[in-house]
């Protein structure tokens, strides 16, 4: 069980510590989300790897006709579409196919920004910090809480903090809030797209594959068909030929003096 002074870790580290494109991709993926450290990403990512394995192994249980399998697939489920990380009428593929930034768009720090409560995602970290910001109207001053579904409208400035006061200086305009807004549904729209294009190029890479396999084994089946013909071609020659006539007697006397 341990301390409970000393908790557990709560994340997996990378298991080789030089590779450079995760390096690169946990670089871009810090500063697109104000992330402190990658201690924070590697959080996130173990919590979606836990429930990834938990998917995995309700669909070999659900194979096998579980009953409590069934149970526990709706309740990860409902957890996952409580959070707002997949809709409600996902399935367990659907836990397979998510990604790590599922679960960081979920932290409040993220949605303070996309709420246009905050100019930059760093702001965004320090208002929370700070104590300026409440949900439910309760502060909050974690950046890494995941936000419900149906927290997200409560998301709002501290009534006691300055930031309450429209006339306050450091808080982002109307234009700079539709910016934001705008350019998170042309990300959502671009993120579709990607994920469409894989799988038309996978189904047209398919339908290759498939006249490919139906020309070879047309082709195999020629081949047999000439195989067969020419091997009963002899046969039938054969047929039609005379018998062999016997050996006349002047030939029979010879060999049976040699002998």
């Amino acid at each position: 069980m341990g301390d409970p002074k000393f908790s557990r870790r709560k994340y997996d580290t990378p298991s080789h510590p030089w590779q450079g494109t995760r390096i690169k991709e946990e670089n871009e993926l810090l500063k697109k989300y104000g992330l402190k450290n990658k201690r924070e990403l590697w959080k996130a990512q173990s919590e979606l790897r836990n429930y990834r394995r938990q998917a995995r192994t309700l669909l070999a249980r659900l194979r096998l006709g579980d009953m409590q399998a069934q149970k526990e697939r709706k309740g990860l489920l409902k957890k996952l579409a409580n959070l707002g990380v997949l809709p409600e009428d996902a399935t367990l593929d659907d836990v397979l196919a998510l990604d790590v930034e599922r679960m960081l768009e979920r932290r409040l720090q993220t949605l303070v920004y996309i709420k246009g409560l905050a100019y930059t995602p760093k702001q965004a970290r320090q208002l929370i910090v700070h104590g300026h910001a409440t949900v439910n109207e309760r502060m909050v001053t974690v950046p890494g809480y995941l936000v419900k579904k149906n927290e997200e409208p409560s998301i709002a400035y501290n009534p006691y903090s300055p930031l309450a006061s429209e006339l306050h200086p450091a808080r982002p305009t109307a234009e700079h809030i539709e910016r934001v807004s705008r350019e998170f549904t042309m990300q959502k729209e671009t993120e579709k797209v990607d994920e469409i294009e894989p799988t038309q190029k996978k189904g047209a890479i398919g339908e290759k594959d498939q006249k490919k396999k139906t020309e070879e084994v047309k082709g195999k089946e020629k081949e047999s068909e000439g195989k067969d013909k020419k091997g009963e071609e002899p046969k039938k020659k054969g047929g039609k030929g005379k018998e062999p006539k016997d050996k006349p007697d002047s030939e029979k006397s010879k060999a049976g003096g040699e002998a």
